[in-house]
């Protein structure tokens, strides 16, 4: 918002690297903020050019397209607020003036101007029909940084933010509700610490314990209607969902470490990591994308995942053994296969990115 460029533009279109927009893209998103004065954003859809190249991206795939279907095409329609995805969207410049400009405080400076623009008032439209190609991280390492850095952010940014929503004087208490309630607390704290907590701890833990009782309703229930509802517009998907819901067990672990990490600001609550994209690497002509690259035991193997692996191991070998009145070992030789193969590795396409 320094260049000269910036200040003589009325609007501003952003893009990510690895993003590339069709050449009407501008033609189709402009004229949502041309009519319509009080509109500050306009935020294309994303689509991924690798999205089919290994399990990895295929679950990332579902993931993304459940938000922008169902998360951001919500909030448009229902409250004209939303998250600005960081990319794919048209700005109009005054609003981000009058927002306060860009502020790097957090890791999710995009979410950041987004909150501070609705609580001038400030409206956001999502179009779903526009689509712009990009890529997705073709490594678990590379997903896990990406995902801490958005997670750690988000929660930091409700600490942040809490207090100037509450007091906000340009928007409904209705919005103010959405906004504390569903948007910051359930998705960016109470979501990822309580999936963890239950099917990672909880769970494996109450095979030893006879007198913790877990109803059905909680176990399976629940997380069987989430499921189906975030794979249904995927048919063709439907033989990866059983990876894809212990792809996302697994996943909880890291977002939940990174919301507590920002909602506390431990160590590393601000750290900024690029997430690299086998793109970045295809260009470089320096390093060849084959040759083979000596790597520290750390930098191989996830100790965090092996650790957990290890604890499903025991938990469901404790319950095929006394067995008792409940039998989750099935679900937790699964689980910690999961954790052991994504804690050594054994995912996504190539190790360039990692």
């Amino acid at each position: 918002m320094e260049c000269d460029y910036a200040r003589q533009s009325e609007y501003i279109a952003i893009f990510d690297a690895d993003f590339q927009p069709e050449p009407d893209f501008l033609l189709r998103t402009v004229p949502f903020l041309l009519h319509n004065p009080e509109v500050a954003l306009v935020q294309a859809r994303w689509s991924f050019v690798n999205g089919t190249t290994s399990l990895l991206t295929r679950v990332q795939k579902m993931f993304y397209d459940y938000h922008f279907k169902v998360e951001q095409e919500a909030g448009s329609a229902t409250f004209a607020f939303f998250s600005f995805n960081g990319t794919a969207g048209v700005w109009r410049t005054i609003a981000i003036r009058d927002a306060g400009g860009w502020k790097d405080r957090t890791t999710v400076e995009d979410m950041d101007l987004a909150v501070r623009a609705t609580l001038k008032g400030w409206k956001f439209v999502y179009v779903g029909d526009i689509r712009v190609k990009s890529e997705l991280p073709s490594t678990y390492k590379a997903y896990c940084r990406q995902q801490f850095r958005w997670s750690s952010g988000g929660a930091n940014l409700f600490r942040k933010m809490a207090k100037d929503v509450l007091f906000a004087k340009d928007i409904s208490l209705v919005k103010k509700i959405h906004m504390l309630y569903s948007f910051f607390f359930v998705r960016r704290v109470v979501a990822p610490t309580a999936a963890c907590i239950l099917f990672n701890v909880i769970i494996p833990i109450s095979v030893t314990v006879p007198e913790l009782y877990l109803p059905v309703w909680g176990v399976a229930y629940i997380p069987m209607v989430l499921t189906i509802v975030t794979v249904i517009r995927h048919p063709k998907n439907l033989h990866i969902m059983p990876f894809w819901i212990l792809f996302e067990s697994v996943m909880t672990l890291h977002r939940m470490r990174a919301a507590v990490t920002g909602l506390l600001e431990l160590e590393g609550f601000n750290q900024w990591t690029v997430t690299k994209k086998v793109g970045n690497d295809l260009e470089d002509t320096e390093v060849p994308l084959l040759q083979k690259t000596r790597k520290r035991l750390r930098d191989r193997v996830n100790f965090l995942e092996i650790g957990f692996s290890v604890f499903l191991f025991l938990c469901a070998s404790y319950n095929l053994v006394f067995h008792g009145t409940r039998s989750y070992y099935l679900y937790m030789y699964l689980q910690g296969l999961a954790f052991l193969l994504l804690g050594l590795n054994f995912t996504g396409t190539c190790s360039c990115c990692q």
